[in-house]
């Protein structure tokens, strides 16, 4: 491939891993793009002025850094929450939350650099390309996004290995251990190597956040989350901000071995993929916030909120964090959150997250209505009319129709004899039904 780019200028969304370091001296060298790399730190990132010596010794002739971590909390990661947002049940959406920001970032680094392209480091095969691509064109659709790793470098990651070692690139990933992580203030994201195979378990060196439960503290440990509009604000009494709560509460979960996530997922792109998760403030405050809901939300709002909330994960998963869909579910979800202020206790007890109390000043929990004790104050005999009008269908039914009568197929087949006690007599015909046939 001749050097089609010499003199133009693309800004690489950089994380410092292998992927992206060989990227920058990729585009270089093959298609003569002057780079500027562009990183934002969402938790993970750590010395940025590291980051920045490493993209230019990759061969970068610009590294723009930032610090993300508030906005990323505020405006991505406790919206996530309040909608209850976990992909296929479990997967809390790290990697998922943090990549609209970060091509955020990449259009107003293209900007200010006035370059015409932008590119990443994502594969062919995941999710994060369709994150990217979409998010790019959804906020400057006259940015062109390349993606040397979708078609181009075609290198494996022991390639890729290789080919920073011969250009002087320290990465930290190697062919004995070749996991691909990434991570952020909301999660952990494993997979590649061993971990491809979904009948293995994960090697210990796989986790980072959380212990073994069979090595965590024998002592199970209480902590108390205040939420205030859905936004959790307060831990153990103490008022933190967003960043410092999840911290805190990763590292204290973390050692009680809760937050680790096995699963095989649905990919957009139509592939499973064996994928292991570390979370642990993310499954906690999800537990929590549902906990809370359930005391201060009607019936039907929790219900129909729980379709939203599928909604919502499938749409961050697949990439349509900037559309007009989003929008209008995040209007319905904060609406939801009016109410959603209160306080929840959670126990940790090797491996597990219990939810133990919860309580709110807008609670539709009463005790007198609750109780089988002293206090009652529910009318037991108005119950008599509320069943008579529920059950109306039911009766009117079964006196034009026959469901459950001998011979019906609706019977599901139950045996006759697994309906009678041992030594009862055999019920006999249905006469009604048979006059009826």
């Amino acid at each position: 491939m001749s050097k089609a780019y010499a003199g133009e200028t693309c800004v690489l969304a950089y994380s410092g891993g292998l992927d992206t370091s060989v990227a920058v001296a990729w585009l270089r060298e093959t298609l003569g793009f002057e780079v500027v790399t562009c990183t934002g730190d969402l938790g993970a990132t750590g010395d940025l002025e590291a980051v920045q010596r490493k993209a230019i010794a990759s061969g970068a002739k610009k590294a723009i850094v930032q610090d993300a971590r508030e906005v990323f909390v505020r405006y991505f990661v406790w919206p996530a929450l309040q909608a209850g947002a976990l992909y296929e049940d479990r997967y809390p959406l790290a990697t998922a939350l943090g990549r609209p920001l970060l091509a955020k970032l990449l259009v107003d680094a293209a900007r200010a650099e006035n370059a015409r392209f932008v590119a990443h480091g994502c594969t062919g095969k995941g999710n994060d390309q369709v994150r990217f691509d979409l998010a790019v064109g959804a906020l400057a659709p006259d940015l062109t996004v390349i993606a040397p790793m979708r078609g181009g470098m075609n290198m494996t990651r022991d390639e890729e290995i290789d080919y920073a070692r011969r250009h002087g690139i320290p990465v930290e990933a190697t062919k004995k251990s070749p996991y691909s992580v990434d991570e952020n203030l909301w999660g952990r994201s494993i997979e590649a190597g061993v971990l491809e195979d979904p009948w293995d378990a994960p090697p210990r060196d796989v986790y980072h956040w959380t212990v073994d439960p069979d090595e965590a503290p024998a002592k199970p440990r209480e902590v108390a989350i205040e939420f205030v509009e859905g936004v959790p604000a307060t831990l153990d009494g103490a008022r933190l901000d967003g960043v410092a709560l999840i911290r805190s509460l990763n590292e204290i979960a973390g050692k009680h071995g809760v937050g680790r996530i096995d699963m095989v997922e649905d990919r957009l792109v139509g592939i499973k993929s064996r994928e292991i998760y570390e979370a642990p403030a993310a499954l906690v405050l999800h537990q929590a916030a549902r906990a809370l809901e359930s005391l201060v939300l009607t019936k039907e709002v929790i219900r129909f909120k729980a379709r939203v909330a599928q909604e919502y994960a499938e749409l961050v998963y697949n990439g349509l964090w900037f559309s007009a869909h989003h929008q209008d579910l995040a209007t319905y979800v904060r609406s939801t959150q009016r109410f959603v202020s209160g306080e929840v206790r959670v126990r940790f007890d090797r491996g597990a997250a219990t939810v133990v109390g919860r309580r709110s000043p807008s609670s539709l929990y009463q005790t007198a209505l609750a109780t089988y004790g002293k206090g009652d104050a529910f009318d037991h005999k108005a119950s008599e009319g509320f069943i008579t009008v529920f059950g109306l269908p039911l009766r009117t039914q079964a006196r034009t129709q026959v469901l459950w009568g001998e011979g019906s197929e609706a019977a599901l087949e139950i045996p006759r004899k697994a309906l009678s006690a041992p030594g009862a007599a055999k019920p006999g015909p249905n006469k009604a039904t048979k006059r009826k046939r």
